[in-house]
C-alpha cells in the first residue's frame, strides 16, 4: 500500500478547484448557468467590450473557461489546459484592467489569480492523481509545453491587440 503523496495530492485539491471555478465561469458564457447571460447575452457583452466578431469571441472564452477548466480538474491535457485557461483570462484582464487591481473596485485581481494558478498548473503538471498519469502522460510532453504556452500567448496577444484596435477605432469615431 502506497502513502498518499502531499504534492500530488495538493495539486489535486488545486486542480479541482481551479478547474471548478472555471468551469462555472465558462457555463455562465456557453449556456447562462448560475446567472449567466449564455452564448447571445456574451456574444452581445463581447462586442460591447470590443471583442469582435461577439458570438465567436463568447464561444472561445467560453471554451477557455469551460473546456480548459474541466481539463485541468481531470489533469488531462495539464499543458494545454492550463494555457487555455490562462490565455482566456487573460482576454478578462483586458476589460479590467482599466479599474486597477484590486477586485472590489472591478479590478484585474480575480482573473489574473485565476489565469497565474491555470499557468502554474499547466507547467507544474498534474501530479500522480491525475489522467495525464494514467495514460502514462500522452498528452503531457515536454513539447506540449512550449507548444500550448506559445500558441496560447500569441493569441491572447492577438485577441487583446485587436480589441484595442476597435476601442481605438470606436473612440474616434464618437469624437467625429
Amino acid at each position: 500500500m502506497t502513502c498518499l503523496n502531499r504534492r500530488d495530492l495538493g495539486l489535486l485539491v488545486l486542480r479541482a478547484g481551479t478547474g471548478a471555478v472555471l468551469m462555472a465561469h465558462g457555463a455562465q458564457k456557453l449556456f447562462g448557468c448560475f446567472g449567466g447571460g449564455g452564448l447571445e447575452g456574451t456574444a452581445a457583452a463581447m462586442e460591447h467590450m470590443g471583442f469582435r466578431p461577439g458570438k465567436q469571441s463568447a464561444i472561445a472564452a467560453g471554451l477557455g473557461e469551460m473546456g480548459g477548466g474541466a481539463l485541468l480538474a481531470l489533469g488531462l491535457a495539464t499543458p494545454a489546459a492550463g494555457a487555455a485557461a490562462a490565455g482566456a483570462m487573460a482576454g478578462a484582464v483586458s476589460v479590467h484592467a482599466p479599474a486597477g487591481f484590486f477586485a472590489q473596485g472591478g479590478g484585474f485581481e480575480y482573473p489574473a489569480f485565476l489565469g497565474f494558478t491555470a499557468a502554474a498548473i499547466g507547467l507544474a503538471g498534474a501530479g500522480r492523481y491525475s489522467l495525464d498519469h494514467a495514460t502514462d502522460h500522452l498528452l503531457d510532453q515536454p513539447w506540449t509545453v512550449a507548444v500550448a504556452f506559445l500558441a496560447s500567448a500569441a493569441a491572447a496577444a492577438a485577441v487583446v491587440g485587436r480589441r484595442a484596435k476597435e476601442q481605438n477605432r470606436d473612440q474616434g469615431e464618437s469624437r467625429d
